[in-house]
């Protein structure tokens, strides 16, 4: 026959204090965002513009950005499946659709460099090849 085993009154009530604190217990997430500054992300849609125009939107959004204090910013470009290129032949796919575009375009331009540490592709959650993260240098 096998013993039973109970718990006993001291055990209870120690169990009781520390469910009762347990609100002051935090995620172990929670320590590594205390340490971390929390990063806030800014998005930009470019769907439906032309090339020229979201150029200068693009310059503008990564200036205020960084002026505004933001680490990471979200671009949506697209991917160009919709694109007019395909109907004519003597345009190439690449240079005239948003999502090969708009990252040489910040690549090339000086002031943008000053304020940007790296371009990376999104997350499939964030658009995947259709959109760009742009992580900026701090002030």
């Amino acid at each position: 026959m096998k013993k039973k085993n109970f718990a006993t009154s001291k055990d209870k009530k120690d169990w009781l204090v520390f469910t009762k604190q347990m609100g002051s217990i935090t995620p172990k997430d929670s320590d590594f965002l205390k340490k971390e500054e929390v990063k806030k992300v800014k998005k930009l849609d470019l769907h439906g513009f032309s090339l020229i125009e979201a150029n200068k939107i693009v310059k503008n959004f990564i200036i205020k950005s960084f002026d505004g204090g933001y680490n990471k910013l979200l671009i949506v470009t697209g991917k160009g499946l919709r694109s007019k290129s395909y109907d004519n032949p003597y345009h190439s796919e690449k240079l005239s659709t948003l999502k090969y575009s708009v990252p040489e375009y910040i690549k090339h331009d000086e002031d943008l460099n000053t304020k940007i540490s790296r371009i990376s592709k999104a997350s499939l959650k964030d658009g995947g090849e259709g959109a760009i993260y742009i992580f900026l240098k701090r002030k």
